[in-house]
């Protein structure tokens, strides 16, 4: 009886067990799908998948095709069960000759250029490439612009310009930057960074004292007199990360959001106040809570606060210290500045 007892419990472990992981996958969701031109891997996560952080977790990487994390328009993403469990894997198109395909587990020569991305890099290009968030004295101890040909203040994309400062040897590109708001932890007032924004890029032709000669190789906007010199950062840009959940626990807030204005809304980018000292990194996944309304309890009398609601999603694309920067995905509701965030 104890052994009849015992394989019950064990095969209704297995039950549940199998049932938390279908539950992962989304009602209708396909057997395979042909990844088009300007998917995301956010979209086709949710094609698959209730939640489409867990990616990682349900993924199954086939070693017989070259760096099975890029995805291309053409592969073919498919729904199969190892042990019992759902994984997704992919088939790859190999083109033999005109007019003919095969799918295939083999090497694609392609670049990872093509590769799909995690979320759409152009509504974040310019947080990846040009902006940064510094410490709070950074920018004020860095060379700034002093003058354009004929003592202009103003100058642009391809003009001759004179700067001062220190400037380290060796270094002759430099990015332009322009001082931004302050950020401060709207709980405790830790100033948690400077936004420095991309205004240009200068090449150092020549350095006489503090004063240098430079060339302007590229500017967004005008370049103003004490709009600041940082070097240029030598980092890729690394669009090929995967949605997941923080490995810690994480009850932050949003802070700011592009463009300064009031209501958040699917594919705006803002600022939360928590970074990598709490744990965040690239490609983590965070839901948007609304504040619970206060409404009078007319049978007890008084006040009470709902609960807060879930209300969107957002990934975080960029990491600093104490905050990040983060693309909202997901918007069931008009989202504001002081809306929470916490693990999906």
């Amino acid at each position: 009886m104890k052994k009849i007892f015992l394989a019950l419990a064990a095969a209704s472990l297995l039950s549940v067990f199998a049932w938390a992981q279908d539950s992962v996958l989304k009602s209708g969701h396909p057997d395979e799908y042909t990844v088009q031109k300007g998917d995301t891997l956010w979209d086709i996560s949710g094609r698959f998948l209730n939640t489409p952080w867990m990616w990682p977790e349900i993924w199954h990487v086939n070693p017989q095709i070259e760096n099975p994390h890029l995805i291309y328009p053409g592969d073919v993403i498919k729904l199969i069960y190892l042990d019992g469990q759902p994984r997704l894997t992919l088939e790859r198109t190999l083109k033999l000759a005109p007019g003919t395909t095969k799918l295939s587990p083999s090497v694609r020569v392609q670049s990872a250029e093509e590769a799909i991305t995690a979320i759409p890099l152009d509504k974040i290009d310019s947080f990846l490439s040009r902006s940064r968030i510094l410490e709070s004295n950074e920018l004020d101890i860095s060379p700034y612009m002093l003058a354009g040909p004929d003592r202009r203040l103003i100058v642009g994309e391809g003009d001759a310009a004179y700067a001062r400062g220190n400037f380290a040897e060796g270094l002759t590109n430099y990015g332009i930057f322009r001082k931004g708001k302050i950020y401060k932890d709207p709980v405790t007032g830790e100033i948690l960074g400077i936004y420095a924004q991309g205004i240009g890029t200068v090449n150092i032709d020549k350095i006489q004292g503090e004063v240098a000669t430079v060339h302007v190789v590229r500017s967004y906007e005008e370049i103003r007199q004490g709009d600041r010199l940082l070097p240029s950062e030598d980092r890729s840009v690394d669009s090929i990360f995967f949605p997941s959940a923080p490995d810690t626990d994480i009850e932050g807030a949003i802070i700011d959001v592009e463009g300064g204005v009031t209501q958040v809304g699917k594919y705006n980018v803002v600022m939360v106040n928590r970074g990598e000292r709490e744990g965040l990194q690239i490609g983590n996944v965070l839901a948007i809570y609304k504040k619970g309304e206060v409404v009078r309890d007319r049978v007890q009398g008084g006040s009470i606060a709902l609960p807060d609601e879930r209300a969107g999603l957002l990934m975080v694309f960029r990491t600093f210290d104490k905050m990040s920067l983060g693309l909202v995905l997901e918007a069931d509701r008009p989202l504001a500045v002081t809306d929470k965030v916490k693990n999906p």
